[in-house]
């Protein structure tokens, strides 16, 4: 899908991977918050129920964009100050323009990247996320597949990976899709427990202080349109993903709250997240 001699080809998916326009899809309802261009009007309306008690949608524009502005930072910290130069980034989105590689490679040229998803249309757009670095030891890969998976993600992300060195695991506005008797404690669990010590996590979850937020999974189980649940958690919920890991400072916080660039906005974003490393 790509010329570039650094990047690692997709691997392959299964036959013929549907788009079906019919039903909502959690990449595609992301890509309209942030103005994106490749999400159907099923989409939108999903959007549009999910936030009608919860502000608005243009407030939710804003908390997906403090989101992703929280991510940038994070990984900004880790192959800067951190040092760290391989990602694995897990529930990937359809690319923008402030993809982890890019953001790691204006930093650390050398960076080694892993995105896994398995929305058809993220694997369409895949070639933008393999776009790569000059330096000849970075590089990008696409995993098309389902992160459950972890044991064949994790087999097929060691062909750019070298797991033997730390690795940043990204999960970043993907757990709130999993629902608690899913167990998504236990999924983060299999990533860390198979990466180095001195590797991080990246994580962040919709949250639930906020009363407007509340709402928001019973209104996905009511709108049959949709193929993806919102389950929003507290701070005291999202710090347990993190249990055996060392937080770094300032801890499980709001997203805006997590070293921003400047005064964080008049407004709050009520995602806690948190970056932690594996002693």
């Amino acid at each position: 899908m790509t010329s570039d001699p650094h990047s690692t080809p997709p691997s392959p998916p299964p036959p013929d991977p549907l788009i079906d326009t019919t039903v909502a899809q959690a990449a595609r309802a992301y890509d309209y918050l942030l103005g994106g261009v490749n999400h159907f009007p099923v989409d939108v309306e999903a959007v549009e129920r999910m936030y009608a008690t919860a502000g608005g949608v243009d407030k939710a524009r804003r908390r997906v964009r403090a989101n992703r502005d929280f991510l940038g930072r994070a990984v900004r910290y880790l192959a800067g100050e951190a040092g760290i130069r391989q990602f694995l980034d897990l529930g990937t989105g359809i690319p923008n323009a402030d993809n982890v590689h890019a953001v790691a490679h204006a930093t650390a040229p050398d960076s080694r990247v892993v995105y896994v998803d398995h929305d058809p249309v993220v694997l369409a757009h895949a070639h933008v996320l393999l776009e790569s670095t000059s330096d000849p030891e970075g590089a990008a890969a696409f995993i098309f597949g389902d992160m459950r998976d972890h044991e064949t993600i994790l087999t097929q992300a060691a062909d750019t990976l070298d797991f033997a060195k730390p690795i940043a695991v990204v999960m970043v506005g993907v757990l709130h899709h999993f629902r608690d008797d899913e167990r998504p404690e236990t999924l983060v669990r299999h990533y860390i427990d198979a990466v180095p010590s001195g590797s991080y996590l990246v994580l962040e979850n919709v949250g639930r202080e906020s009363g407007d937020l509340t709402q928001l999974g019973q209104v996905m189980k009511d709108f049959q349109g949709a193929e993806f649940t919102l389950v929003p958690r507290t701070r005291a919920e999202v710090t347990r993903f993190f249990e055996g890991l060392e937080l770094v400072e300032p801890g499980v916080v709001f997203v805006d709250h997590w070293r921003p660039d400047g005064p964080p906005p008049d407004y709050e974003t009520p995602h806690p997240c948190g970056v932690a490393r594996k002693p």
